[in-house]
């Protein structure tokens, strides 16, 4: 392990979009470091499949559901934002790019604002989920790349707006991390032996990997860093 697996005894974590894949892992691990941790997923067929955690249905794009849940935690002192679509092939049409900007970027916005006060009284920090692709763009995906460039953007905002309520804000960019959104990547070797040439790690990422990168960014020892997206990519973005 990381960190002591009590690391995180008596914090209360909300991972938002936790029933699969990074979400997933996210809220595993601090659920295994100690901590109380709920999770949701935007149907209930998601959070039927979370085992050992306190679930919820949730569907980012509500925001008297999402003030609602917020609200009715005893105390949150991490918000991990991890809910996020993708539409291959389809976001170029205006309602499907409008779908995907409501539910990663509107719908991020939306959970760190219902959260602000209760992560005041705690003085607790929000790690939101960007991407490579905030980075650079990507020609199937305008949609995605535009959401998740201003995830990138708003944490660094949000940062500074809430620094004076001793609320840390960070997020977290994944690069190719297996997870079964990437499946079908993964077992195309014309798809995936290009990521993996140019991977200098020369690997997929797992849930695992960004998770410890969201344990560190919630824990005392980034007590002193805010406003950061840090790549978890393998080195894909420097090469």
């Amino acid at each position: 392990m990381t960190f002591a697996n009590d690391a995180f005894a008596g914090r209360q974590v909300l991972v938002v979009g936790g029933s699969s894949g990074i979400g997933a892992g996210i809220a595993q691990a601090f659920a295994a470091h100690g901590a109380s941790v709920r999770v949701t997923g935007a149907t209930p067929n998601e959070v039927a499949k979370v085992d050992a955690l306190a679930t919820s249905v949730l569907d980012v794009r509500d925001g008297a559901a999402v003030k609602a849940l917020i609200d009715g935690l005893p105390a949150l002192d991490v918000l991990v934002n991890c809910a996020g679509v993708i539409r291959r092939g389809l976001e170029h049409e205006p309602a499907a790019f409008a779908e995907v900007v409501d539910i990663n970027l509107n719908g991020t916005m939306r959970c760190c604002a219902a959260a602000r006060a209760k992560l005041a009284e705690r003085r607790g920090c929000i790690v939101n989920t960007a991407s490579m692709l905030s980075f650079f763009g990507g020609g199937l995906v305008p949609a995605y790349s535009a959401s998740k460039g201003g995830v990138a953007q708003l944490t660094k905002s949000l940062a500074i707006a809430y620094a004076e309520q001793g609320i840390r804000v960070n997020a977290l960019a994944p690069g190719w991390i297996a997870t079964p959104l990437t499946e079908a990547l993964q077992n195309d070797p014309a798809r995936s032996d290009p990521i993996l040439a140019r991977t200098p790690l020369r690997r997929w990422g797992t849930p695992a990997d960004v998770a410890g990168a969201a344990l560190f960014l919630a824990s005392p020892a980034a007590a002193f860093v805010t406003g950061i997206v840090l790549p978890v990519d393998g080195g894909y973005l420097i090469s």
